[in-house]
C-alpha cells in the first residue's frame, strides 16, 4: 500500500491475560485507540445469525428477534432490505425466520441491534450480497487510480459474484488483480457457505462468526504505516503471524511476540494512559480544559479557558483554546470510545469565520477515527452537536459501573452540608435539650471537617460532642451515640 506522507506511524500492543484480551493502537507514540476482549462477555459484532422474529411493533416501525441469547436483538425497518417502501407489519410477521448481521453490541438496557444488509469484509474489499453497486473508499483520494480500481472491480464483480456488489477497501489501493480477484473469490464461497447454512439450521442459530480482534486488527489496520505489531501470548502471535502471511506476506516481518519480563503495557507506559480514562475533567496544554460528562445514550462536553489568556485578545485567545480543545476531544472520543449523541459547548465566540475554524478543525481531528462521524455546523452560543458510530460500549462503561454512594450522579453531599444534615439530626433526636454527651462517628475526612467547626455544632446543639473516624465507614453514612 502507497503511503500517505501525513500517515502517522502506527504502532500495535497486544497484551493477554487469563480474563481478557487489551489491544493498544499508538500513532506517533500516542495512544489513540484502545480494544478489549473479555472472556465471560459476548463479542458478537458481525457475526451472522438466523433469527426467529419475535415482535412487530408498527409504531416504531421495528421488530424484536430471538437470535439465541437472553436479550431480543433489535431491527429497525431502515435495516432491512428494501424496508422503506412499506410497513414493517407488511414486510415481517411473527415467527419468521430471517439471516442478520449483529451491528452493535448490547448497551445498558438496551440489546443488539442487527441488520438484514449483510456485508462480509475482507483486508481489501467488503462483499454486499444485497447491492449491486461497487463503492470506492473516499480515503483513496487519487482520482486515476479510483478509477482504475473501479474498473478493475467492476469487471471482477462481473465475471465472480453473480449480480452482488462490494465495497473497495483503503488498503486496496495499491493491491495487484489477482490479490483481489483471489479475495472476491473466498469472499464469495463464504457467502455460499453461509447460504447453505442458512437453508438447513433450526432457528436461531449461528451462521458465521467474525474473526476475534486480534485478528480484525490485523485485516483492517496492518498496513505500510504500521511498523509493529507486538503481542505478548504466544498462541495469538502465532495465529497472527499464520494469517498475515496468507494475507499480506509482505507484512509478516512486522508481527512480534514480546517475551521481556515487564509487562507489555507497563513497558510503553500504557497502564498509567489507561488510568486517566477515568478522569472527568482533561486538562489542555494552553491551560484550558475539557469536561467531559457520559451518559448512556448522551455524551456532553464543556470547553474551559482556565488560567489560558493569550497573547492577543480575548477572541483570539477563546478561539485558540477551542481549535486546541477540538483535537483533543476527537482523540478522547476515539481512545474511550464514545459513541451516540455528542454535544460539545466550545467557548462563545462572536465572529461567524472563527466558529468555522474550529468546525475545520474538529473535521479535521476526526479523520483518523475508523468510526462513520457526522458533524453538524456550530451554532451562535458555540454548540456542536455531532454523531460517532457505535457498536461497543464505550471505555468508560466496560471499566467501571454506578457509583454505590453517589448512585451514578458522580457527586455526594458536601462537607458542609453533611454538617449541617447532622447536627439537625442530633437536635431533632434530642428535642433541643442541654445536657450530656454524644459520640459522632463518621468517615475521616469528614471528621476533620467536623473538628473544625465542632465549637458551632455544640453551641446549636447545647451538647459536647466527641469526633470519631471509621475508614470503613461512608462519606454519607454516620453513627449518633447519646452517651
Amino acid at each position: 500500500m502507497k503511503k500517505i506522507s501525513n500517515e502517522p506511524k502506527v504502532e500495535v500492543l497486544v497484551n493477554t491475560s487469563f480474563e481478557e484480551t487489551r489491544i493498544a493502537i499508538l500513532e506517533d507514540g500516542v495512544l489513540a485507540e484502545l480494544m478489549w476482549e473479555r472472556r465471560g462477555s459476548l463479542n458478537i459484532v458481525g457475526n451472522i445469525y438466523k433469527a426467529v422474529v419475535e415482535n412487530v411493533l408498527p409504531g416504531i416501525s421495528s421488530a424484536f428477534l430471538n437470535i439465541g441469547y437472553e436479550k431480543n436483538a433489535y431491527l429497525y425497518i431502515s435495516d432491512i432490505i428494501d424496508g422503506d417502501k412499506k410497513p414493517i407489519d407488511k414486510l415481517l410477521h411473527k415467527g419468521q425466520e430471517i439471516m442478520v448481521q449483529v451491528v452493535k453490541d448490547a448497551i445498558g438496557t438496551k440489546g443488539m441491534k442487527v441488520t438484514m444488509d449483510v456485508t462480509l469484509p475482507g483486508r481489501y474489499l467488503v462483499l454486499t450480497p444485497n447491492q449491486k453497486f461497487v463503492g470506492v473508499s473516499k480515503n483513496i483520494e487519487d482520482s486515476a487510480q479510483r478509477g482504475k480500481l473501479n474498473e478493475m472491480v467492476q469487471n471482477l464483480v462481473r465475471q465472480h459474484l453473480d449480480g452482488m456488489g462490494c465495497i473497495v477497501r483503503t488498503e486496496a489501493e495499491e493491491a495487484s488483480q489477482e490479490e483481489l480477484e483471489k479475495e472476491i473469490k473466498y469472499l464469495y464461497r463464504q457467502w455460499k457457505t453461509i447460504i447453505a447454512k442458512f437453508e438447513r439450521a433450526g432457528a436461531p442459530s449461528i451462521l458465521h462468526e467474525d474473526m476475534d480482534g486480534v485478528l480484525q486488527v490485523s485485516r483492517d489496520i496492518l498496513s505500510e504505516n504500521v511498523k509493529v505489531y507486538m503481542l505478548d501470548n504466544k498462541k495469538d502471535h502465532e495465529k497472527v503471524l499464520d494469517f498475515v502471511t496468507k494475507i499480506s506476506p509482505e507484512f509478516k516481518d512486522r508481527i512480534k511476540l514480546y517475551t521481556a519480563k515487564t509487562p507489555i503495557f507497563e513497558a510503553f507506559n500504557i497502564e498509567p494512559e489507561i488510568e486517566k480514562l477515568r478522569r472527568i475533567k482533561l486538562p489542555l496544554e494552553n491551560g484550558g480544559s475539557i469536561i467531559i460528562q457520559e451518559a448512556e445514550s448522551l455524551c456532553a462536553i464543556d470547553v474551559n479557558t482556565g488560567k489560558y489568556t493569550g497573547n492577543k485578545s480575548q477572541e483570539e485567545t477563546v478561539t485558540q483554546t477551542n481549535i486546541e480543545a477540538a483535537y483533543a476531544i476527537a482523540h478522547q472520543l476515539r481512545l474511550r470510545n464514545i459513541g451516540g449523541i455528542i454535544v460539545i459547548d466550545f467557548i462563545d465566540m462572536k465572529r461567524a469565520s472563527n466558529r468555522h475554524k474550529v468546525v475545520d478543525a474538529l473535521n479535521d481531528a476526526v479523520k483518523r477515527d475508523r468510526a462513520k462521524i457526522r458533524i453538524l455546523p456550530i451554532t451562535r452560543l458555540g454548540l456542536v452537536e455531532m454523531t460517532r458510530e457505535r457498536k461497543k460500549e464505550s471505555t468508560g462503561s466496560l471499566l467501571t459501573e454506578e457509583c454505590s454512594q453517589c448512585h451514578g450522579s458522580g457527586r455526594v453531599l458536601s462537607d458542609e452540608s453533611m454538617r449541617i444534615q447532622i447536627q439537625r439530626e442530633i437536635y431533632d433526636l434530642t428535642q433541643g435539650r442541654a445536657g450530656g454527651n454524644l459520640r459522632l462517628v463518621v468517615h475521616p475526612m469528614l471528621a476533620e471537617y467536623i473538628r473544625q467547626r465542632q465549637s458551632i455544632i455544640e453551641q446549636n446543639i447545647h451538647r459536647n460532642i466527641k469526633v470519631q473516624s471509621d475508614p470503613q465507614i461512608a462519606w454519607e453514612d454516620y453513627k449518633i451515640v447519646i452517651e
